[in-house]
């Protein structure tokens, strides 16, 4: 009898501290599976804010080069140094666009040509001298590609053409330029959707379009409000943005997006006809 009594009071003990770490292990695994989660949680939200910071600054980097490229084109419509007068009669006219077209280069009057869905062209000629532009290792002038445009050590006309398009159905869009160096297009800035560009003509109240200008008042633009359009490559749901014309809108393709608009002074026509 006196062992009985022992075997039954040894088993309650071992129940007991059973039972217990049964308790502790459930409450640990419950507790890592929760910390697992919310580290993982936090890891998928680190990378994703991560992606979207690095997507908004890729184009906040494609508006602001796009801006600066034009600009600068912009700025040298119409340019001749004051010993190439000859050359400057092949400057007219400085500046020609197109709305929502595509620019066709027939017997060296420009024309436009339906094609473009919702983006803008431009042409600006201006004389090079080597001096202007960055030449090349021969001397040559340089179009917006970086091409010789002229011959070594001479002055030569260089005509840019900007426009945005796509090298593949399906691929990102672009900004595009031909220069006068060469036959062949190519991109300059990635991403950039759209360009609209509007046009200031002297003494006039306010910006007009392209379509709106006469082929024989180029000459009278004498400022130039350039807007690109550029298209990030996360997608967002309900995402929202304001177009080139200010207006809200919504991304069909849950494609985030942001305009950056410039004003550029054509000062080599501000004097012209004056």
């Amino acid at each position: 009898m006196p062992m009985q009594r022992n075997r039954t009071a040894s088993r309650g003990p071992i129940r007991g501290r059973s039972g217990h770490t049964l308790i502790e292990l459930l409450v640990a695994t419950g507790i890592g599976v929760l910390a697992v989660s919310a580290a993982a949680s936090l890891y998928r939200m680190h990378k994703q804010m991560g992606m979207w910071s690095a997507d908004a600054a890729a184009m906040r980097d494609a508006g602001a080069t796009a801006l600066s490229l034009l600009s600068q084109q912009l700025e040298m419509a119409g340019y001749a140094p004051p010993d190439s007068a000859s050359l400057a009669e092949q400057t007219v006219p400085a500046l020609f666009g197109c709305a929502s077209g595509d620019f066709v280069r027939g017997d060296g009057t420009p024309v436009c040509a339906p094609g473009a869905a919702g983006s803008d062209m431009i042409t600006v000629r201006y004389v090079d001298d080597a001096v202007a532009t960055w030449p090349t290792s021969a001397r040559q002038p340089t179009d917006c590609l970086g091409q010789g445009a002229g011959r070594p050590n001479e002055a030569a006309v260089v005509v840019n053409t900007f426009f945005v398009a796509k090298p593949d159905r399906g691929a990102e869009p672009e900004l595009y330029c031909l220069g006068s160096g060469g036959p062949t297009r190519q991109p300059v800035v990635a991403g950039v959707e759209r360009l609209h560009l509007r046009y200031w003509l002297r003494g006039s109240p306010a910006a007009a379009e392209a379509s709106a200008i006469a082929d024989d008042r180029w000459s009278e633009v004498v400022g130039v409000e350039v807007c690109v359009l550029v298209r990030g490559k996360i997608s967002v749901a309900h995402a929202r943005y304001f177009d080139c014309d200010g207006r809200p809108q919504r991304s069909a393709d849950a494609r985030i997006r942001q305009s950056f608009l410039r004003y550029v002074a054509i000062r080599n026509q501000e004097g012209a006809g004056v």
